[in-house]
């Protein structure tokens, strides 16, 4: 081949090299601006829809007003979707670092496609006529044709947000840019309180129909719990309320209150050694122990034997409040008028039924009188047809999240319905891949006291394969505490002088940790601590007896367990509980 044919045959090649690099370079100048186009509207859309997903969860607490906003997100998921799925995309999902930032923002696209298109469907095809009006008591009665319609659709967009909010958080975040990796924890966060939603709807269209009679009669027993007299899981079992339903009637029953039991001499059913040894045999021989034992799924069952000796006749289930939860539902009903003449409203129900009816009645008669005349106002209120359905759902919401309200059925297959939530009140967390603290706080003086004590505990520290739990009472009971009514001292009937209180805290260590020191900051000497164990866990037992004014604080040191979150569970009291804090380690 003479040298001018090899030059011009080079020429040919490199214009054909050129051709194909520049054919090459314009397709993909072309799939990046056909990617980036496409994604910059997907944006557009996810932005909108995120906007309006914002509403998703209140929406899901009234199932009426979901349609309208299902229609409008599933028209900007469904573009979304579309945008983020042709061939071109799923090509540009392969190149190295663009293509993650691709895969998560088609992931979402299609995650929240199918919530809008078909997870949320069935509660717009019955949004139209339900609604928590629909539900509302009316003379005493809510209607139970509502729950059945929206039995199926409950159940249908549980499961699909689940499983939304499984794809959306299995999605890797390490490679994203900064901006989109926190718009996919938004996205995750707000599928996560819509299926938190949907999932208390199902779970309320499949029990609260049994729960009212819909198979037949039933009887529930309503206790409320004395925060001012601490027990484990808020305080001593006072006032009761019987409460019949049938067909979705609602009608008041027999009242009662602690006084009207006998102290057994046995235990009304069987304790187990543990529970002996910690707490001995009262919280199943005296109603005002019972819920000593820190599991409403252990107490409620001794409080239904303790009912079947004292009326002779059987209760399907147990429902605890305490006057905290009472003035959340007096948000919802608003003021109701107590024969005292007094008027009783979501301000005033806490300091009137757990400190000023002390001051006011020495007569434990007349304090029983007005804790019943309280309960039995509230419940014709919620059951005349005037309570407010939203501001109720969200008062019964924040009550169980605080661990205020709890709910047993003697019926297993309507109690693990409740499975998973705080309403069952069960040792433990609620999150099986989570560990917990449990501080739980019992008065030992015989008294009224607790009312003016305060509590602060939280894990203060996770570090070094060991977690520290901190621990701190303080009385703000006045200086001139001994002063005031007996009935609020306990009158130094348990060898506590009057105005000082002595309080009993049962600390659980989480589920396999170990114990590596308990101390008071500041000082040398250990604290003296008694100890047992209950459900295999480890349970220190911490005396304090205070003065007015006075603190103490406990630190816990333990091993960590492997769990994704440790947290610390405190019992429920009359001013809250202060810096319960989450130790991470996710």
């Amino acid at each position: 081949m003479s040298a001018e044919s090899l030059s011009a045959r080079r020429r040919r090649t490199g214009r054909i090299v050129g051709w194909v690099l520049g054919s090459i370079l314009l397709v993909t100048l072309c799939l990046t601006a056909w990617v980036g186009i496409r994604g910059f509207l997907a944006y557009q859309h996810l932005a909108d829809a995120r906007e309006r997903a914002g509403n998703a969860a209140a929406a899901l607490a009234d199932p009426a007003s979901a349609a309208g906003l299902i229609r409008e997100i599933t028209t900007d998921t469904s573009a979304a979707r579309e945008l983020t799925s042709d061939a071109a995309w799923r090509v540009a999902e392969g190149v190295p670092w663009v293509g993650p930032q691709l895969v998560a923002v088609s992931s979402v696209a299609a995650a929240i496609d199918d919530v809008a298109s078909y997870s949320l469907t069935p509660l717009a095809s019955v949004a139209g006529s339900v609604s928590l009006d629909s539900i509302r008591p009316q003379n005493g009665a809510i209607d139970l044709s509502a729950f059945s319609e929206l039995d199926g659709a409950a159940s249908e967009s549980t499961s699909g947000l689940a499983a939304a909010a499984s794809a959306v958080d299995s999605i890797d975040a390490a490679p994203l840019l900064g901006p989109l990796r926190d718009a996919v924890d938004e996205v995750t966060d707000l599928l996560s309180q819509a299926h938190v939603a949907a999932d208390a709807l199902n779970r309320t269209t499949a029990l609260l129909p049994p729960m009212l009679g819909a198979d037949g009669p039933r009887d529930y027993l309503i206790v409320f719990q004395n925060n001012a007299e601490w027990r484990s899981l808020g305080g001593i079992v006072g006032a009761m309320v019987l409460v019949h339903t049938e067909n979705g009637q609602i009608t008041l029953g027999a009242q009662a209150s602690s006084s009207d039991f006998t102290r057994y001499d046995d235990p009304v059913v069987p304790m187990t050694d543990d529970e002996i040894r910690l707490f001995g045999r009262q919280p199943a021989s005296y109603v005002q122990n019972v819920t000593q034992i820190p599991d409403f799924t252990r107490d409620a069952p001794i409080v239904q034997a303790m009912w079947q000796r004292q009326t002779g006749t059987t209760i399907d289930g147990v429902l605890s409040l305490d006057p905290v939860a009472l003035s959340y539902l007096l948000e919802a009903t608003g003021p109701v008028s107590l024969p005292t003449g007094d008027e009783l409203n979501a301000d005033n129900a806490v300091q009137l039924l757990l400190n000023e009816v002390y001051l006011r009645y020495e007569d434990p008669r007349q304090q029983d009188a007005l804790f019943t005349a309280a309960a039995a106002s509230v419940f014709s209120s919620l059951t005349s047809g005037t309570v407010d359905p939203v501001a109720l759902v969200t008062a019964l919401g924040r009550a169980g999240e605080e661990h205020r309200l709890m709910i047993w059925n003697a019926a297993p297959d309507e109690q693990s319905v409740l499975d998973g939530t705080t309403l069952q009140g069960v040792l433990g967390p609620v999150d099986p891949d989570d560990a917990e603290f449990g501080v739980y706080l019992n008065d030992g003086t015989g008294s009224k006291m607790d009312y003016y004590m305060q509590v602060a505990a939280g894990v203060e520290s996770c570090t070094n394969g060991e977690s520290t739990l901190r621990v701190a009472l303080r009385s703000t009971a006045p200086a001139d505490a001994a002063s005031l009514p007996w009935y609020i001292t306990g009158g130094g009937n348990y060898g506590i002088p009057p105005g000082e209180v002595e309080t009993v805290a049962y600390i659980y260590l989480p589920e396999n940790a170990e114990l590596v020191s308990a101390r008071l900051p500041g000082q040398e000497e250990a604290p003296p601590l008694g100890g047992g164990t209950d459900a295999g866990r480890q349970v220190l037992v911490w005396t304090t007896q205070l003065a007015p004014g006075a603190e103490i604080t406990l630190d816990v040191t333990v091993t960590t367990p492997d769990t994704d979150a440790l947290t610390a569970r405190v019992t429920p009291t009359v001013h809250g509980v202060d810096a319960v804090t989450v130790c991470e380690k996710r």
